[in-house]
């Protein structure tokens, strides 16, 4: 019987296991992947309070120094399912465990566009955060895929950072709203292509260009650039847990700021849950949270 259980190894989970190592209750970790999350394919960052410079996998590796040195156990498994009760039990695909409380923190993935050689660019030119990793395009070319107001936002940050933006939307039209879209559009150093299909990648080591089609004529060019980013959406991590907390129609955990689920002693932490603003210090912040709310309920039961 562990006092809580955390399934997910990226920031918020791994801080919510800091704090309640630190409050001296036994905890449990569960990843079925790499420990770090989303920010280990960052190969430079710079918005970490503390830190002027890391790459995602460095600072993911601090985080899971920090969690193993305060004797945190984990385990590599897949969850998959949550039974609910007074004690909870974690059913994964190597075994089962019990807990007085469950943080989710399983995140978000970023919506790939489903292209050879795709998941061997992410961070070697294939981006999906400009706040992340704006500054290393500046002064060149990029382009932005999508036409919903991440895609917007990511391009206008841009704008101000590269020499030349590209945003390459699918559909003939832009889905983000107006005030965006005539922000956009009076940018000088902005060239929409709408109705435009990235069908290739260009560049092994690292991305140089991509292969466009358009969906109309079905015309096939090329687009020689520095970086792309890839912003057409995010996928939660929750299709194991819809039948033990409400989920929005989205798929996102539906928590709020004191991450407390629908489900008593089920909490939310980080991008896998209802919010507005998906960032590592917001994800740590959650994992903070979480831990407090799970040790009060351990030391109520």
């Amino acid at each position: 019987m562990y006092d809580v259980i955390i399934i997910g190894g990226g920031p918020a989970g791994l801080t919510a296991a800091i704090y309640a190592r630190r409050a001296n209750k036994s905890v449990l970790v569960i990843e079925k992947g790499g420990f770090g999350g989303q920010i280990t394919y960052s190969p430079k960052v710079e918005n970490i309070p503390g830190f002027a410079e890391v790459t995602g996998n460095e600072f993911a590796e601090k985080l899971v120094e920090q969690a193993l040195g305060l004797e945190a156990e984990v385990d590599c498994a897949d969850v998959l399912r949550i039974e609910n009760g007074e004690y909870k039990k974690v059913v994964t695909d190597s075994g089962e465990y019990e807990g007085k409380s469950v943080i989710i923190a399983t995140g978000a993935k970023h919506r790939l566009l489903g292209l050879p050689k795709e998941q061997e660019l992410i961070g070697e030119g294939i981006s999906f955060c400009a706040v992340c990793d704006g500054a290393f395009y500046e002064g060149k070319t990029v382009a932005v895929i999508g036409g919903g107001n991440s895609a917007l936002q990511e391009a206008i940050l841009l704008s101000d950072l590269a020499k030349k933006v590209y945003v390459i939307q699918n559909l003939g039209f832009f889905t983000g709203e107006q005030k965006l879209v005539e922000k956009l559009t009076s940018k000088e150093n902005v060239e929409v292509v709408l109705g435009t299909v990235v069908t290739g990648l260009i560049g092994d080591k690292e991305l140089t260009g991509i292969e466009l089609q358009n969906a109309e004529t079905g015309g096939k060019s090329e687009l020689m650039l520095d970086g792309m980013f890839v912003a057409i959406g995010l996928v939660p991590q929750n299709e194991a847990f819809k039948d033990v907390v409400k989920l929005d129609e989205r798929g996102y955990i539906i928590a709020g700021e004191d991450t407390k689920t629908s489900a008593e002693g089920i909490y939310a932490a980080g991008d896998c849950r209802t919010k507005s603003i998906r960032q590592v210090v917001t994800a740590a912040s959650d994992g903070a949270i979480a831990a407090l709310a799970a040790c009060e309920r351990a030391d109520s039961i």
